[in-house]
């Protein structure tokens, strides 16, 4: 398995399960990477360790996924470069717990911002390539969340579910131009997002765990690179769970 001659973009690349995936597909020697984040700095960090390490071309933006017309301007200049997008991977994602009776308005636009209407932007922005060539692969990130549900997190869980949908509901429209839609449910990872768990939560967690084991990001980055590759070709509209046996 191998991604020689394609060009990859993953949001959300500049730490965690994205950085993962990002040096996944640089070691499947990827043509091009085209890395997305907020953190500007840690991107150009990440594009240094890649191209000094690996035969890959690395293009860095400063995104911002609720800011639609940046999103646009940045297809544009991909597009006048003569670059085609040939996987899309949907992975930044935010967390915010709350029970409903203390959720704010705030929260709940940040939350479907990112974790929604970003992999909706990014999706119809950068498909033209795929669409002309009617070939690729777009893998979105849910949760394991928003497939089981966990109390307090409604709001992340139903943007996690929403992504769900829209995975399915794509792959149908998209099936007959070759264009496979799958996404990723990832349970408990080691990431930012589960590092300020209490030692009592996370046993609790841990204990709930068939494999009785954290994840890796490298667990999902396998699992995308799967997805993306000529491996799953007959694969779409699936939604695979990560979890080491979680049950919720």
């Amino acid at each position: 398995m191998n991604f020689l001659n394609k060009t990859i973009l993953i949001t959300g690349a500049s730490k965690g399960i994205g950085k993962s995936i990002a040096l996944k597909f640089a070691n499947l020697q990827a043509s091009r990477l085209i890395l997305i984040s907020r953190d500007k700095k840690k991107l150009e960090e990440l594009k240094t360790e890649i191209e000094s390490d690996f035969q890959t071309e690395v293009i860095v933006y400063n995104l911002d996924l609720s800011d639609v017309k940046a999103i646009n301007e940045c297809a544009k200049e991909c597009k006048l470069n003569k670059i085609n997008i040939d996987i899309i991977i949907n992975n930044a994602g935010i967390m915010k717990d709350s029970v409903i009776r203390f959720v704010t308005t705030e929260l709940i636009k940040e939350t479907f911002d990112v974790n929604v209407f970003g992999s909706i932007y990014i999706t119809q922005a950068f498909t033209y390539s795929m669409l002309k060539n009617r070939s690729g692969s777009i893998i979105n990130l849910s949760s394991i969340i928003g497939t089981k549900g966990n109390k307090g997190q409604s709001i992340y869980s139903s943007s996690k579910s929403a992504i769900i949908g829209f995975t399915k509901s794509l792959s149908k429209e998209l099936a007959s131009l070759n264009i496979r839609v799958n996404a990723v449910a990832p349970g408990f990872i080691d990431t930012d997002m589960t590092k300020n768990l209490t030692p009592e939560v996370l046993e609790k967690t841990l204990n709930s765990v068939g494999m009785k084991r954290i994840g890796k990001p490298e667990d999902v980055a396998n699992c995308v690179a799967f997805l993306a590759s000529d491996l799953s070709e007959y694969i779409t509209g699936q939604v695979i769970e990560i979890d080491g046996g979680l049950i919720i």
